[in-house]
C-alpha cells in the first residue's frame, strides 16, 4: 500500500536502518537502489514529480511525496528528517541546452538548497553523476581518473558536470558524494536493449572504428551496491568515484558475451564513419527541433557516440572503498537477456 505523507522519518516511524530520499526512483537505476535500501529494511520516500510513473511508484511500497524541483516547499517537505538523499532524477536527451540545465543543474542545487535550509544535519548527500561529465578518456588502460581535469564532448555531459561542481562547492557544510558511473545495462535497461536487438538480427553497427574502441561497463546490481558503499563510507565524504567494470570492454567482447544466449553465430560489424555518423546526428537534431521531441539520435548524442575511449578507472572505489564489481560480463548479459524475454521485450 502506498503512503503518501507530507514528511516521514525512521525517528516517527519506530523503523530500524536509515531514512532515505531517493530522487529518480521509477528510473532504471532507482527502481534497483529502492529494492537494495528496502532489502536492509531502511525506510524510503520518493519524490514523485507530475511527469514520474505514478503506478510504478505506487508498486514500490515507499513513502510517496509528491512535488517538483522548481516548488521549494516540496523540496524541504522531501528533504525534512531524511538521514541521507540519494539524487537519481536526470535528463539524458533534449531537444536544447536549457532542457539539460533544468534537468540536470537546477534540482540539484535546490535541493541543496533545501537541505541546508532545513536538514543541515544530513549524513550524506550523494550525487549520481555520470561519465559523460569526465569525458571520454586519452587511452583504454587505465582510462579517465577522478583527479583528471573533465573535458566533457556533449552538453549532457557539461550539465552533469555542472550539477558535479554544485554538489561540491557545498562540501563545507554538507557531507558529499559524487558517483560517476559508466554505461549500465542490467533488467529494466531500453538501452543495452536496442544494442541486443540489432545482435539478434546478427548485425553490429559501430560509429567509428570497431577495433580501437573500450568502453566500460557496469551492472546495475553492482552499481547499486557501489551507490551505498560510497554513501556510507566515512572515506567518500567530499569524494568523486567512478563505479565501474574492472576493464574496458571492446565491441567484440560484449557482442560475444551475449551471441550465444541470443542463438547468433554469425556477427556483421558495421563501422559508420564519423563524418556520417555527424550528419545523422545533424539530421536527427534538425528534426528533434521541428517536432519539440528529443529522439535517441542527436548531435549530442553522436559527439559522445564517435569517441575511442569511454573507460574508466576503478583503482579509487577499489582502494577507498573496497568495491569490485562482482558480476562477470557474459553472466550479466545472460541474465539480462532471460529478463527481457520473460517480459517479451526481447
Amino acid at each position: 500500500m502506498t503512503i503518501e505523507v507530507p514528511c516521514c522519518s525512521k525517528h516517527n516511524t519506530g523503523l530500524m536502518g536509515l531514512d532515505v530520499l531517493v530522487t529518480g526512483a521509477t528510473g532504471f537505476i532507482g527502481v534497483g537502489v529502492v529494492d537494495y535500501l528496502k532489502s536492509r529494511e531502511d525506510n524510503v520516500r520518493v519524490l514523485l514529480r507530475p511527469e514520474s510513473d505514478a503506478g510504478k511508484a505506487s508498486s514500490m511500497q515507499v513513502d510517496i511525496l509528491k512535488g517538483s524541483y522548481d516548488n521549494p516547499a516540496s523540496l524541504r517537505e522531501a528533504v525534512k528528517g531524511a538521514d541521507m538523499v540519494i539524487h537519481l532524477a536526470g535528463v539524458t536527451r533534449s531537444v536544447d541546452e536549457k532542457g539539460y540545465y533544468n534537468g540536470n543543474v537546477l534540482p540539484v542545487r535546490n535541493l541543496l538548497e533545501s537541505v541546508v535550509e532545513v536538514n543541515p544535519g544530513l549524513q550524506r548527500f550523494v550525487l549520481v553523476s555520470s561519465l559523460a561529465a569526465a569525458g571520454p578518456a586519452d587511452n583504454p588502460d587505465p582510462g579517465s581518473r577522478e583527479e583528471d581535469i573533465p573535458k566533457p564532448v556533449s552538453i549532457y555531459g557539461r550539465s552533469k558536470l555542472e550539477a558535479e561542481k554544485i554538489v561540491r562547492s557545498y562540501k563545507d557544510r554538507l557531507p558529499i558524494t559524487v558517483i560517476r558511473p559508466p554505461a549500465v545495462y542490467g533488467p529494466g535497461d531500453r538501452d543495452v536493449l536496442q544494442f541486443l536487438m540489432m545482435l539478434r538480427k546478427g548485425i553490429l553497427f559501430a560509429a567509428g572504428n570497431v577495433r580501437t574502441q573500450r568502453l566500460s561497463l557496469v551492472h546495475v546490481d553492482d552499481l547499486v551496491r557501489g551507490i551505498v558503499m560510497a554513501s556510507e563510507s566515512p572515506a567518500g565524504v567530499g569524494e568523486i568515484y567512478f563505479i565501474t567494470s574492472p576493464k574496458g570492454y571492446s565491441w567484440e567482447e560484449l557482442s560475444m558475451a551475449a551471441a550465444e544466449k541470443l542463438g547468433v553465430k554469425h556477427i556483421r560489424t558495421v563501422s559508420l564513419p564519423k563524418p556520417l555518423m555527424k550528419a545523422f546526428g545533424h539530421a536527427a537534431g534538425l528534426i528533434s527541433r521541428i517536432t519539440g521531441q528529443s529522439g535517441f539520435l542527436n548531435p549530442d548524442k553522436v559527439n559522445e557516440m564517435v569517441q575511442d575511449y569511454w573507460v574508466c578507472s576503478p583503482q579509487k572505489a577499489e582502494r577507498e572503498l573496497g568495491f569490485t564489481a562482482s558480476i562477470p560480463l557474459k553472466e550479466g548479459m545472460c541474465s539480462t537477456i532471460v529478463w527481457y524475454r520473460e517480459r517479451g521485450w526481447l
